[in-house]
């Protein structure tokens, strides 16, 4: 038998019968170096292998002391692969007679999704064609260089910078949805394509870090709308949502007039979204993270982003090699980056100059 989180070696010892534990056993075990989870009404004792956790300890430890069944199957390929990792983990089992979730959970609501998904499944509709991809990314860098022979065949004037403005959006939406699928590793059977092609897009035709966007999207899908651990709904103080009105006025914070933020919010809501926070927490995320892998001389998973206040700050984790990359991550990710500030403002400086290149960047943005 392998270490904490290794995989099992060796041929198969007989087991004693498994200890049975109830939930009111296991709720207490939520702890940051205590934390149980229980996966197909197994019960696994994660407390040291969550810091070793490809996903960062985070994205892991949202579903302390829960029912993480759901999450272990949509988060993994190769599922018999993964539980031998689990094996080692394993401490006990839930009681015959304790429900498969914890809570106020519905437990039939929980069992039709999962006959849907099995469903889907079944009807091969989760099977993505790599052709129709193909097709889009053709279809992306088609908009792009038709973007710029509109400027340099009928130049800067308002009309076909207008035109061209309006390409590049729909461009960049596509990229958009294009990373978001390869982000998932629904493309490609195998993962280190998906990986590849997520940082050509991501990277040369956004301008963003293929690693930052999924560490934050994988704990939007880990916990979704859950505040403090879905990103996507925590973005106090600029705006409140849900529980944190009340929190707020209760501590009497009032850094915006909040009664109106549903006036202000398509006024400053997405400019602030992707200008400020998506560029500033992208350029922080891949700082840090080649400041830390400097420091330790390894290759490591992302570091753990914890968001306080709703600002987030970076704190680096005890480390995980990645031995997939060739590079680091982070020097990956900015040269990617690099690339698409170099290409975007190299075609369009000589007919618009810098300022104008630059209005017509955030503009599409």
């Amino acid at each position: 038998m392998g270490g904490v989180g290794e995989p099992g070696r060796g041929p198969a010892q007989p087991r004693a019968p498994l200890p049975t534990f109830r939930w009111e056993q296991i709720r207490p075990h939520n702890l940051p170096g205590d934390k149980w989870l229980v996966i197909e009404r197994r019960v696994y004792d994660i407390s040291r292998w969550a810091q070793r956790h490809p996903g960062g300890s985070r994205l892991i430890g949202h579903h302390g002391a829960e029912d993480a069944t759901d999450a272990f199957h949509a988060f993994h390929q190769d599922l018999s692969f993964v539980r031998k990792f689990l094996q080692p983990l394993l401490i006990g089992e839930l009681a015959p007679e304790e429900p498969s979730q914890d809570g106020p959970q519905n437990a039939q609501l929980v069992e039709d999704f999962r006959a849907l998904r099995q469903a889907v499944k079944d009807m091969k509709m989760f099977e993505a064609k790599p052709a129709f991809f193909a097709l889009l990314l053709g279809h992306i860098l088609a908009m792009e260089v038709l973007a710029w022979l509109t400027i340099y065949l009928l130049g800067p004037g308002w009309v076909p910078s207008t035109i061209a403005a309006l390409i590049l959006v729909i461009s960049q939406a596509q990229s958009w949805y294009l990373q978001h699928d390869l982000g998932h590793m629904s493309v490609f059977r195998k993962s280190q394509w998906n990986h590849v092609a997520q940082q050509f897009v991501m990277g040369q035709l956004k301008g963003f870090s293929a690693h930052w966007w999924n560490f934050r999207h994988f704990r939007h899908h880990a916990k979704p709308n859950i505040f403090y651990k879905d990103p996507d709904v925590t973005v106090a103080p600029v705006f409140l949502l849900g529980e944190l009105s009340i929190e707020y006025g209760k501590k009497k914070r009032r850094y915006l007039p909040y009664n109106c933020q549903h006036l202000y919010f398509f006024l400053i809501g997405p400019p602030l979204l992707v200008l400020v926070n998506f560029e500033v927490e992208n350029l922080a995320y891949v700082l840090m993270y080649m400041r830390w892998t400097a420091q330790s001389g390894v290759r490591t998973c992302p570091p753990e982003a914890h968001q306080a206040e709703g600002w987030m700050t970076l704190v680096p984790p005890p480390g995980y090699l990645e031995s997939s990359a060739l590079l680091h991550p982070p020097l990956q990710d900015l040269l990617w980056a690099a690339s698409f500030y170099a290409r975007f403002f190299l075609s369009y400086i000589p007919f618009y100059g810098v300022p104008g290149a630059l209005l017509l960047f955030v503009a599409v943005r």
